[in-house]
């Protein structure tokens, strides 16, 4: 019975994250009929909501930014967070990475390790013998594969199983 019901509840619309406080006030003062009053509450909660972002206890993004953030954090698991792909914009979600190599070393048991051009460290996972080391500043292209694992191809070599160490 709990079995049946797991997937239904698990398949349900998540809801969108809530307005932050700062501002859903800011939101409020559309309501008042008083033109004169309505502007003082916006003069006061805009001012409100600038001290909160000055105090980073409210940050403000575009979509460009969070594509950015998207992009440096893909490889690690942050599929809760509808910022980071567990939402509904599904058009958004990064599928396929094109970079270019940084520097690439092997490592213990003949593994690959290379640094991509945005700062983030993949390390190979499986036992695939690349031909030659890649060389800096050659193309690579990493994509998820089943169950969280990822996928780099390196230039015209083999394709390797990889994760993201940093």
């Amino acid at each position: 019975m709990t079995a049946a019901w797991a997937p239904a509840a698990l398949a349900k619309d998540k809801e969108p994250p809530a307005t932050p406080a700062q501002v859903q006030k800011v939101y409020d003062c559309r309501a008042i009929a008083d033109a004169a009053a309505r502007l003082a509450c916006f003069d006061a909660e805009v001012a409100a909501l600038a001290q909160a972002q000055a105090a980073n206890d409210v940050t403000i993004f575009d979509r460009a930014s969070a594509q950015k953030a998207r992009r440096g954090l893909f490889g690690f698991t942050l599929r809760d967070l509808p910022f980071f792909g567990g939402g509904d914009d599904d058009e958004e979600k990064i599928t396929r990475f094109e970079t270019t190599i940084k520097w690439a070393r092997r490592e213990g048991y003949n593994k690959m390790r290379f640094e991509i051009e945005d700062g983030a460290v993949w390390i190979q996972t499986d036992q695939t013998d690349l031909p030659r080391d890649p060389k800096p500043g050659e193309k690579v292209v990493i994509y998820p594969g089943a169950v969280g694992s990822y996928f780099a191809e390196i230039g015209s070599l083999k394709r390797i199983r990889v994760r993201r160490e940093r």
